[in-house]
């Protein structure tokens, strides 16, 4: 059913047990996996970077975003799943909308992705990439909650 699955994962929790879920359904499916990283400096972007360059901070952004695409892969890896990664930037946009455009572009099938879960007033201040998805995008989306979020009502 699909062949074409796209992970957004940027090292926390939350997108790790998106792409642990990711993994065992592109194994199940036998689909090709694609791990996405959106580099995003909304400091960088406003003017609020202060005494760090911007360039700086850029090329450390880029350079922590290849570290969580590598121990990405080398997790598929061990399920024995192939991936593939790929970085892309969105300094002034959400990143939610980075996400919603890239799938269209390759396109994937699925988008599989951690959220937080969370509901209210921390859902208005942080804001949800996820829930971004899903408004924004066509292609269907799987939401994967994190472990240790609280019971809802």
């Amino acid at each position: 059913m699909y062949t074409k699955i796209l992970v957004p994962v940027d090292g926390s929790e939350t997108s790790l047990q998106g792409l642990r879920h990711a993994i065992l359904l592109a194994k199940d499916q036998k689909a090709a996996l694609r791990l996405l990283h959106v580099v995003h400096d909304y400091l960088v972007a406003e003017g609020r970077h202060g005494l760090v360059k911007s360039g700086e901070l850029l090329k450390e952004l880029r350079e922590h975003g290849q570290a969580i695409l590598n121990e990405a892969v080398a997790s598929a890896r061990k399920q024995g799943v192939a991936a593939d990664t790929e970085t892309v930037e969105s300094p002034m946009g959400p990143v939610g909308a980075a996400i919603a455009e890239y799938a269209e572009q390759w396109p994937a099938d699925l988008i599989v992705i951690g959220t937080h879960g969370r509901r209210g007033i921390r859902r208005l201040v942080m804001g949800s990439d996820a829930e971004y998805v899903v408004r924004t995008t066509r292609v269907p989306v799987l939401l994967v909650r994190g472990t240790n979020l609280p019971a809802t009502d």
